[in-house]
């Protein structure tokens, strides 16, 4: 199972000589790849952009790949993001995952991009049906309820598709998922949930007439690695209701912390039920403590 590193603006606000020697720890530690959430306004104004983060991440290694866990796609006008997947595919070619999700945790993040937040599931389905086409590299129109265009084309496309996961656990998600994805992108499961899910997608896939997907399924845990339990989950719980503004109790069942063995052996399992790889979001004082986190938590389950 590979092991990925969420990151975030702590990281990239390091003057360049600490970034990249981080990155190099958790390279040379056995981190497959780093990982970016993205949001335009959450919960009173939090958020960062996640295909920015992939390009400023992707340029400080040309091993590093980037999985987007998840993008708000129904927020955007799909010429613009086809125009800035194509440019990410020429600078890191074959080192982008695009992970998809609808959100709505905050229905005024939408509010104040002129979304309906009830219509984020429909919108996202259409930006990935036109998506599809504005990839190939040929002229495409499309119009549906939410956005229009005629003719445009994107040039060149990208000569390694970039694959897509897409997240979210509700029915539509894992329709979602089948229908248009590469893999699920999971959070807030247990290892037999994970199977479950995952499960569905692959059916979805079959009614959806897919044929045979390589997939690559994934799963987003928070954490916090530390030796001292009940510190570990005081510095999670904090960070956490931080960031959703709910009791930490409502999420603790699929919160991992502790020892990096303990949060070793939890991953692992999910590795048992099919994941292929995590994106391990570890809570720290600091970049440099959660990449030390993560760099104990690869020994531990090598």
């Amino acid at each position: 199972m590979q092991i990925g590193a969420m990151a975030d603006l702590q990281l990239l606000r390091l003057p360049l000589g600490e970034r990249l020697a981080l990155t190099r720890q958790a390279l040379d530690a056995g981190v497959s790849h780093f990982a970016v959430a993205d949001h335009v306004s959450f919960h009173g104004g939090l958020g960062f952009d996640g295909l920015i983060l992939t390009s400023l991440l992707s340029a400080l290694d040309d091993k590093l790949k980037v999985v987007v866990g998840v993008y708000l796609l129904a927020l955007r006008h799909p010429v613009l993001v086809a125009r800035q997947l194509a440019t990410l595919a020429e600078v890191a070619p074959g080192r982008v995952t695009l992970g998809i999700g609808v959100g709505g945790e905050d229905p005024h993040e939408f509010e104040i991009c002129g979304v309906d937040p009830r219509t984020r599931g429909r919108r996202t389905d259409e930006m990935l049906n036109a998506l599809s086409g504005l990839m190939k590299g040929k002229p495409v129109s499309y119009e549906c309820e939410f956005f229009g265009f005629e003719e445009a084309l994107i040039h060149p496309a990208p000569e390694q598709r970039i694959p897509i996961v897409i997240g979210g656990r509700s029915d539509a998600a894992l329709k979602r998922a089948g229908s248009y994805g590469d893999g699920w992108l999971g959070i807030w499961s247990t290892p037999e949930k994970f199977a479950e899910r995952t499960r569905l997608v692959e059916e979805f896939a079959q009614q959806a007439e897919r044929g045979s997907v390589s997939w690559y399924h994934g799963y987003q845990p928070w954490v916090c690695i530390d030796d001292d339990v009940d510190r570990a989950r005081e510095k999670l719980a904090t960070r956490m209701h931080a960031v959703y503004r709910i009791p930490f109790e409502r999420f603790e069942r699929y919160a991992l912390y502790g020892s990096p063995q303990s949060v070793a052996d939890a991953l692992l399992a999910f590795g048992d039920h099919g994941c292929s790889y995590v994106n391990v979001m570890n809570v720290g004082n600091s970049p440099a403590e959660s990449i030390e986190g993560i760099t104990r938590l690869c020994e531990a389950m090598a």
